[in-house]
């Protein structure tokens, strides 16, 4: 297939990932004894707190990952929109959550997947016999074209996140605020989103590499259809009889949360004219390392020491998908017909009913187990700082004390 015609392709998907937002996810989980024993030999030496990780990361591949969108955020055009969307202050729009969250959000470091790209493409190196990149300047042991990638990745996530805040219009409440307040947001959402979506192609074609066009395609192809099934799956979350299995919740996590950052990863090995053995170790680690944040972010609500906190959580989730597995499906139905009062689910006597189950410790198993590949794909590469500070990362997200 031509550059143009999967550059067409990708543009095609432009927009599509719009309608509400929420999570969801996918296979049985393994068995994570040993896994679990191996996390805990490594955990020594994890650094303590997820800033540090991220700002030792950001001294090795040489800038801060907060700049890495910065020519694009500080565009003319996203400028306009910027001051479209202060428009919406004192509304209950999620885009002012999402822009907040681009501007600071130091748990989940919405850069991430653009930094984990330059560090994987720093951990690899240079390609024995390679010149197709000898075209290429070199800084802090990357490639241009590398660092390329990593902002055209945080383009897309981004984009996928705005899109992400687009309201459901015929399922709004008269607490959810103004109809036409709702409106409004969703335009600018769905138009700061296409812009950086557009910006991203252009970038691709720039790299002039048909594979990793191909590989970017098919991981916003993914993101795609990763949120049109988390929209289906939001539908029914709160119907005490329509539930999913673990084969779906990893199935739809890996399409909405890992495919872009595992395929990225690959594709940064492609642009250094890497084996295939090496990409496909590449792409390993993003797979796993995606899905062990994930579930970390999944836990977070059953793990955070907060008396009496009421805010509701995903049932979806990876523990929520766990206990239902471990209790059964007319014991869970029970369960969430007893947490009902007044015809409204209390999410507090849920989330205390869960902790009391299996579901929890199951989870963070699970986090651990995907940890451990992460660091087993790492075993490929060499030894170097670029190295550690992956492993630090897995470290960071697997660590529950």
């Amino acid at each position: 297939m031509s550059l143009r015609k999967l550059l067409l392709r990708l543009s095609g998907y432009l927009g599509a990932a719009g309608p509400p937002r929420r999570q969801w996810w996918c296979s049985r989980a393994p068995d994570t004894t040993s896994s679990v024993v191996s996390w805990r030999a490594h955990s020594s030496r994890s650094p303590a707190h997820w800033n540090q990780v991220v700002s030792e990361a950001e001294k090795i591949v040489g800038y801060p990952a907060s700049f890495m969108s910065l020519r694009c955020l500080l565009s003319d055009e996203l400028s306009n929109i910027a001051m479209q969307v202060r428009k919406l202050v004192g509304t209950q729009h999620p885009l002012l959550t999402t822009a907040r969250g681009l501007v600071h959000d130091s748990r989940h470091n919405l850069q991430l997947r653009g930094l984990v790209v330059l560090l994987i493409s720093k951990a690899a190196g240079p390609s024995a016999g390679n010149s197709s990149c000898q075209n290429y300047d070199m800084v802090s042991g990357i490639y241009s074209c590398q660092r390329s990638l990593a902002e055209i990745t945080e383009l897309i996530h981004t984009a996928l996140l705005v899109h992400r805040g687009i309201v459901n219009l015929s399922e709004l409440q008269s607490s959810d605020g103004l109809l036409k307040d709702m409106q409004f947001g969703n335009k600018i959402a769905i138009l700061s989103g296409d812009f950086l979506l557009a910006n991203a192609c252009n970038g691709l074609a720039l790299l002039q590499n048909t594979k990793v066009v191909e590989l970017l395609a098919s991981a916003l192809k993914d993101l795609v259809q990763g949120v049109y099934q988390e929209n289906s799956a939001l539908a029914k979350e709160h119907s005490i009889t329509d539930d999913i299995g673990m084969s779906t919740w990893k199935e739809q996590t890996f399409l909405s949360h890992c495919a872009l950052l595992a395929k990225s990863c690959q594709a940064a090995m492609e642009l250094a004219k890497h084996g295939a053995e090496v990409q496909d170790m590449a792409f390993q680690y993003g797979k796993h390392m995606a899905m062990s944040h994930k579930i970390n972010s999944d836990l977070q609500p059953f793990i955070k020491d907060k008396t009496g906190d009421s805010k509701t959580f995903d049932l979806n989730s990876a523990p929520v998908v766990l206990h239902q597995e471990f209790l059964g499906r007319d014991l869970w139905i029970k369960q969430m017909a007893e947490a009902q009062e007044k015809g409204r689910l209390n999410y507090t006597k849920l989330r205390e009913t869960i902790k009391a189950g299996k579901g929890v410790t199951s989870a963070i198993d699970l986090c651990r187990y995907h940890g451990n590949k992460a660091l087993e794909a790492l075993e490929s590469f060499p030894p170097s700082e670029a190295r550690s500070a992956l492993e630090n990362i897995v470290f960071a997200v697997t660590r529950f004390s």
